[in-house]
């Protein structure tokens, strides 16, 4: 779904003219393109600032980046828009490529300190922000949840929402201590990482979670598991990955747990991360 075209004020501050805007779809959070920049709406201005500042200077061997433009007066948002350079590309299920990718960008990232909006808990009204950071906590916490709870979210109705509560509270009780560091990563590369050709893949922002590099990975393989095709040799071919049966399981709990608590969750989306958990059983 496109965020409303973005006002000529908006258009100006960014010092854009040229043909009328094209819309764009989820992989620019829909954006739209005006000549070679794309402009969005950006639902929450901390982030989309610290991501415009990391992407300016940050290079990657094989990754194509896409940069932030300022405003004329020198902002990365203005009115709640930002503005990046376009680049050419579309998902693919190219995911054993996703997972060298991530393990490429969070090498990049290792030394970036943590932002200070990570440290922040989720709180009302309740963004898909707070969706997010409340289900990374869930999966790391003691008693996964207990952040969800302490901030208010509501326990899920539905069917599928109250049986991804009670997977979540089973898997919990796999997890061990593991000894992986956390780091800046990006939690979220699963159908946003653009593929063109034979062109280096590329990303369009840093979704950033505070987690080990593994863990990113993860995700990864979770996602392409449950929703894009993936085989499931795709575990066992990045089984070398630290402390990979725990990134797997935590990722899964987290997947869960967005499911559980995101108000647009579709009950189809639960068959797939139900598959997964049966795959992650295995290796556990």
């Amino acid at each position: 779904m496109n965020a409303p075209e973005p006002p000529d004020h908006v258009v100006k501050a960014f010092g854009l003219t040229g043909p009328a805007p094209i819309a764009l779809t989820r992989e620019w959070e829909g954006g739209w393109r005006i000549g070679e920049v794309v402009l969005s709406l950006v639902p929450d201005h901390p982030r989309a600032a610290w991501s415009a500042k990391i992407r300016e200077d940050l290079y990657v061997d094989g990754l194509r980046v896409a940069r932030p433009l300022r405003g004329t007066d020198g902002r990365y948002v203005v009115s709640g828009w930002r503005a990046d350079t376009y680049i050419a590309g579309s998902p693919e299920p190219r995911h054993d490529e996703v997972v060298s990718l991530a393990n490429r960008l969070h090498q990049a990232t290792a030394d970036l300190e943590r932002p200070r909006f990570l440290t922040q808990p989720p709180a009302p009204p309740f963004t898909d922000v707070d969706v997010f950071n409340a289900a990374d906590r869930a999966a790391w916490e003691d008693v996964p949840m207990r952040s969800a709870r302490g901030a208010g979210f509501a326990e899920p109705t539905s069917p599928d929402g109250a049986k991804s509560i009670e997977m979540l509270k089973t898997l919990a009780t796999l997890r061990k201590p593991v000894q992986a560091k956390p780091q800046l990563v990006h939690g979220d590369l699963f159908g946003t990482v653009l593929f063109a050709g034979a062109a280096a893949p590329g990303i369009t922002d840093i979704v950033p979670y505070w987690r080990p590099a593994p863990w990113a990975a993860a995700v990864v393989v979770v996602d392409a598991l449950a929703w894009g095709g993936a085989d499931e040799d795709l575990v066992e071919r990045w089984s070398d990955l630290p402390e990979w049966p725990q990134m797997m399981l935590r990722a899964l709990i987290f997947r869960l747990a967005v499911h559980a608590l995101h108000p647009r969750s579709s009950a189809g989306a639960l068959v797939g991360l139900s598959h997964v958990v049966d795959v992650v059983r295995l290796i556990l």
